[in-house]
């Protein structure tokens, strides 16, 4: 059973590798028509959204050529969503659902992938994750920066980045018991059902307006006070006289083995 899924996922992980690049491509071009660019603006919106991510990862782990130029289908694709993103607005209420299911799909594969190739590497497991999570919104920030965007994922928006970064962990951890191929099977299902979930809940991150560390002059007070000033000056004599104990104690020791070791002259004398 194990061994039909290994030599099966690899091809299902394709399909959905280049569905991913289809779908991040139309994304890019739906950027593009909500901006009023052209046909070079959609064409480059589209490539940097499905294929940055990667060819960032790739450039990093200079492991040769980014694949995204060495296959032809990832650039063709690429741009057959920034074709169809030109033609049709895909705006209604079942696109945006099913754009949302495909895209947290893809997330969690493009994580494993990313977690993947860096342990393959050579790397550790924290680049492991970094790149992992590098691969799955990489090019969505790159994209939003190219167009004049604050990138989405930093921020005021539903939990995105914390979903890649589950899926990587995942991917390393199955990876540990040498379990590859489910690893990466485990992290689409999971990339998938966290960002549904974190959509439909709407979850966050707290943004940092929301939270802050504060301290009140009264609590200042406080801890300047005498009480606690005596308490700190208690404590530090507590250790000096614990290490000059243990000075002290050590100086006697070796007094003492020096009284009690014969001389070389004595010795010869006897």
């Amino acid at each position: 059973m194990l061994e039909t899924l290994n030599h099966a996922l690899p091809d299902l992980f394709r399909a959905i590798d280049l569905i991913g690049v289809l779908l991040n491509g139309i994304i890019g071009g739906r950027l593009a028509r909500m901006k009023r660019f052209d046909a070079v603006g959609f064409a480059v919106l589209a490539i940097m959204s499905a294929l940055a991510g990667g060819m960032l990862r790739d450039v990093l782990l200079q492991v040769g050529p980014p694949v995204a130029l060495t296959d032809p289908f990832y650039l063709g694709t690429a741009l057959l969503g920034a074709a169809i993103a030109m033609l049709w607005k895909l705006d209604s209420r079942p696109w945006r659902a099913a754009l949302l299911v495909a895209d947290g799909t893809v997330l969690g594969c493009w994580a494993a992938t990313g977690a993947l190739k860096t342990l393959d590497a050579g790397f550790d497991v924290l680049p492991a994750i970094m790149l992992g999570i590098i691969t799955a919104v990489g090019g969505g920030a790159i994209r939003d920066i190219s167009a004049g965007n604050v990138p989405q994922v930093f921020g005021g928006n539903n939990l995105y980045a914390t979903p890649a970064f589950a899926s990587a962990v995942i991917t390393v951890i199955f990876w540990k018991y040498d379990l590859p191929i489910i690893g990466m099977l485990a992290a689409t299902i999971v990339g998938m059902g966290f960002t549904v979930l974190s959509h439909w809940r709407q979850w966050q991150l707290p943004q940092a307006g929301d939270w802050t560390l504060t301290v009140t002059s009264s609590q200042l007070r406080r801890l300047m006070s005498p009480a606690a000033k005596k308490a700190l000056a208690t404590a530090v004599l507590e250790e000096q006289a614990q290490k000059a104990n243990e000075t002290h104690e050590q100086s006697t020791g070796s007094s003492d083995s020096s009284g009690n070791t014969p001389s070389s002259d004595s010795t010869k004398g006897a």
